[in-house]
């Protein structure tokens, strides 16, 4: 929602008037000079939304105020009338509304134009977050990141490496909406005082690692890439069970973590519709971009999130730090899933990071069944990893 400045506003006014912290609006407002704000200066106020209102004949601000729950200046700031005592019926006031409810869907599955468009919204209706394009897919999708807070501890998370995984991009982008409806509406998560977090996370969030391959699960092949791909998939147009990339490259067996062990012993030894390890280690640019983004940014933790099993997996040959096991113990506690140190895999995202980095990963599986997962699930899954969400950000 844009606010005008009248003379003697200020940030911090604007933060007791629609009660939100006031970092979050600073935060809105970046290129803001806030000691100096001058009249007329459009500022932008996260978590709300302006709504028309239609005068009628009995109204008068102090009634309208009454009946919406806002103070009279919470509606003058907003439409800045010249007679704010003479309304006239039918004209259009617009009001200060809230936003409580969650922007993301649930409802059905989507996959990478819906998340783009989704990204907007949230963009939109919350401008302190960061949005960046960190790559592209093999078909120029964009691969995005979502950025929240400003704090000195770095947390990365991320989902859909595998195609037919993309209910955790649905579970990811619903736990970022109720964080930031818990930012603006300062009401706690679990307890929790979110904009603490806020204050001392900066929180990386990249949603849909492989857009391509969810497409093709979604949506099937593009036309000119058809009979390409139905001949890795052995000539079915039924993508349900594809987990690689469009050119049939398992991503989460892409990176430089005894990669060779994986390319020896994986039986595709060509594009395949899963498993399938590469010709070379970051041969894709899905993987490519995820190596760099990694490499430019000094996370202290991930969290690669795919399904299923309701466990997750968080050491790698004895690379991972001390501090990976606190988090393991209290992830176990706050989910019910199973934490399990160690298994007989390589080439992962998480090995990789462990491996370099000497720093938690985590690769967290959601829910239980066959992939894909049904929707039925989502609810379950959301309110068990919703403890693990929050964890990663306070320990």
């Amino acid at each position: 929602m844009e606010v005008r400045v009248r003379e003697g506003d200020s940030c911090a006014y604007y933060g007791r008037l629609f009660q939100v912290p006031l970092e979050l609006i600073v935060d809105s407002n970046e290129n803001i000079n806030r000691s100096d704000l001058k009249t007329g200066t459009k500022i932008l106020i996260p978590g709300y939304v302006s709504v028309p209102y239609t005068i009628n004949e009995e109204d008068t601000l102090w009634k309208i105020g009454k009946a919406k729950n806002l103070s009279l200046d919470a509606i003058m700031v907003l439409n800045q009338m010249q007679n704010p005592n003479q309304l006239a019926p039918g004209d259009t006031l617009y009001l200060p509304e809230r936003i409580t409810q969650y922007h993301v869907s649930s409802k059905l599955p989507y996959g990478s134009g819906i998340l783009t468009k989704q990204i907007k919204t949230l963009k939109r209706l919350y401008p302190f977050i960061n949005v960046d394009t960190i790559g592209t897919s093999v078909l120029g999708s964009q691969i995005q990141e979502i950025r929240i807070g400003k704090g000195s501890k770095k947390v990365h998370m991320n989902a859909s490496f595998h195609a037919n995984e993309w209910i955790t991009t649905m579970v990811v982008m619903s736990l970022v909406n109720q964080y930031l409806i818990s930012l603006t509406n300062r009401s706690p998560l679990r307890g929790i005082n979110t904009i603490n977090l806020y204050n001392e996370t900066e929180l990386s969030i990249v949603p849909m690692v492989n857009p391509d391959g969810v497409d093709l699960v979604l949506k099937g092949p593009p036309t000119n890439l058809r009979q390409e791909v139905m001949e890795i998939n052995d000539g079915s147009d039924e993508f349900v069970h594809w987990k690689a990339n469009i050119r049939g490259v398992d991503l989460n067996n892409q990176f430089p973590a005894n990669w060779e062990i994986e390319q020896e012993r994986k039986i595709p030894k060509s594009p395949a519709p899963r498993d399938y390890p590469g010709r070379s280690s970051l041969s894709e640019p899905e993987a490519k971009a995820m190596a760099d983004f990694i490499k430019n940014n000094q996370f202290d933790r991930v969290l690669a999130f795919h399904t299923q099993g309701e466990e997750f997996y968080w050491g790698y040959e004895g690379f991972e730090p001390p501090e990976s096991e606190i988090l393991a113990t209290e992830f176990e506690r706050v989910s019910g899933y199973k934490a399990v140190r160690n298994v007989d895999s390589h080439a992962g995202f998480k090995d990789w990071y462990i491996q370099e980095y000497k720093h938690p990963g985590f690769t967290i599986e959601l829910g239980r069944g066959i992939n894909p997962l049904p929707l039925s699930q989502f609810h379950d899954i959301l309110k068990k990893v919703e403890g693990i969400f929050l964890a990663s950000l306070y320990l």
